[in-house]
């Protein structure tokens, strides 16, 4: 680490503690890790703004807890039995996976616990996502590692790619610290490069994997006659047949057609653009760091976005993603394409539309821009993707502890209770498990979302730009979001919107 980096680190580091104690707002504290080359992904900044608006999420457990094979709690006693006493620490956002699986390792209750088996402690403090950042950077400054394992935001990867140790290597060395039935390939394979990995080099191991899929009422589907699009112009046909149709809720709400997250100004609003954009051949920039959001592709779709605003419930500008998971719930419309984190509240037991969303493949876009095409590790697809990873820091003085901690929390038993607890996996057997596959039915919890984001995961995955400046352009309050906002209000016609917003991400790529 050359001294400039550094002192961008402790920079960071700073200002997270001045946001910790209010005497900076978030947004600056986003510009000043912007301006020091720390990026938050989709996903990341979805999470930083929700952080302590989740409910808890609760394991789906079963007897003999994870059901770790014979092999792996002979392994965790006899091998991390020789760390008994240590202590393994880790901050990371508040998640799913995070709350179950650190619920799971530390249960007194469980025999077969990570705790109980090794004699390791585990510390998992949960924080927002701006707090890890800044442990994170402070950490890797000082190269003194407060945290044994680090949990690393995917649009941070390549920042930190010196400052953990490559799994592979470490699965690779015959060690007995290597978990037995580890099962290495079971990863979904579209993840590792996508999310923990730079230039080739692995860099931590996949944990978690939000991603756009596409709902849709089928009880309104089926009394339509329609069946689910399987291109763009069929999701508009849809759309404006639903809104056409005039249908009422029990309630006596109307069911619009489309529900969007288009508060004028956040970045959900951004989130939902990247759908019409990309899957109209667009991109927000081009080859050699050009930006091309106002080229003919990003007109068309933002032609259809202002199409679907024709067919939208009237509260669609004030609704981030937390409005747009609510007016699902209460059935204000009957299409969305959005997170997957959604559809379990779908069928919570307090839903007034329990058991009425289905998920399909996501339509088939117009046309893609080849992601060589892009700058910046743009990815262009319908399937808008947010994700994590976790390393092993290089300055634990915990490595080996750390090590086969890491590997227990993103083993497939432990991986597999986490989805059967309504997370989206991360390994490809966790989606054909049984208690998975219970599970997979009208339940709070539920699991039958499950096939569209896997297919959404390996065929369609989208990534927003990483370069320094993107989040704060990017996120609530920055021009990008509020554009667009004069845009889906009427305030403002298209060409102007695409114009002056290609003339902030060319300010955004200039910044540093």
């Amino acid at each position: 680490m050359n001294a400039r980096d550094r002192k961008q680190r402790l920079f960071v580091a700073e200002q997270g503690r001045k946001l910790a104690k209010g005497q900076i707002s978030r947004r600056d504290f986003l510009k000043a890790a912007g301006m020091a080359g720390f990026g938050f992904s989709a996903a990341g900044m979805m999470r930083m703004e929700t952080h302590g608006l989740r409910p808890q999420a609760r394991p789906v457990m079963q007897e003999g807890g994870a059901l770790l094979s014979d092999a792996q709690i002979a392994w965790l006693k006899e091998v991390g039995g020789r760390f008994s006493g240590s202590t393994v620490r880790i901050s990371s956002e508040s998640t799913a996976p995070s709350q179950i699986i650190s619920a799971l390792a530390t249960n007194a209750d469980d025999p077969n616990s990570f705790t109980n088996l090794t004699g390791i402690q585990v510390v998992w403090e949960q924080i927002p996502l701006d707090q890890v950042l800044s442990k994170l950077v402070q950490d890797t400054a000082t190269e003194s590692a407060q945290n044994d394992i680090y949990y690393m935001d995917q649009a941070w990867v390549g920042r930190f790619v010196n400052d953990t140790i490559d799994p592979s290597a470490r699965l690779a060395d015959g060690s007995d610290l290597n978990m037995p039935d580890f099962m290495f390939e079971d990863f979904v394979p579209e993840l590792l490069p996508a999310l923990a990995s730079y230039d080739g080099r692995l860099v931590g191991l996949p944990f978690d994997i939000p991603i756009f899929i596409y709902m849709y009422r089928k009880d309104v589907y089926d009394q339509l006659g329609l069946s689910p699009a399987t291109n763009m112009a069929e999701f508009l046909n849809a759309v404006k047949t639903i809104d056409e149709a005039a249908l009422k809720n029990a309630d006596g709400s109307d069911i619009r057609g489309y529900i969007g997250q288009w508060q004028s100004g956040h970045y959900a609003l951004q989130c939902d653009w990247t759908a019409w954009l990309w899957s109209h051949g667009g991109s927000h920039t081009g080859p050699d760091g050009s930006v091309v959001i106002n080229d003919e592709k990003g007109l068309a779709g933002a032609q259809y976005m202002m199409e679907l605003a024709k067919y939208v419930p009237s509260g669609v500008t004030t609704w981030d993603w937390g409005g747009q998971g609510t007016a699902m719930t209460a059935g204000l419309g009957a299409n969305v394409i959005s997170w997957a984190e959604f559809f379990p509240g779908l069928d919570g037991d307090q839903s007034p539309t329990k058991g009425l969303w289905e998920t399909a493949d996501l339509p088939q876009e117009v046309e893609l821009r080849p992601k060589d095409q892009c700058s910046f590790d743009e990815t262009p697809a319908i399937g808008h993707q947010g994700g994590s990873c976790m390393g092993l820091s290089r300055y634990s003085q915990n490595a080996d502890a750390a090590w086969i901690f890491l590997q227990y929390a993103t083993s497939a038993p432990v991986q597999t209770l986490a989805a059967a607890s309504s997370n989206t996996p991360i390994r490809l057997s966790a989606f054909e498990a049984p208690i998975v596959q219970e599970r997979a039915t009208v339940v709070a919890q539920t699991t039958r979302h499950f096939p569209a984001a896997l297919k959404a995961i390996q065929t369609r995955m989208g990534t927003e730009p990483h370069f320094p400046g993107w989040a704060t352009a990017s996120g609530t309050g920055g021009p990008i979001p509020t554009e667009l906002g004069l845009m889906t209000t009427g305030a403002q016609d298209i060409e102007t919107t695409l114009n002056n917003i290609a003339g902030h991400i060319e300010d955004a790529i200039n910044e540093v």
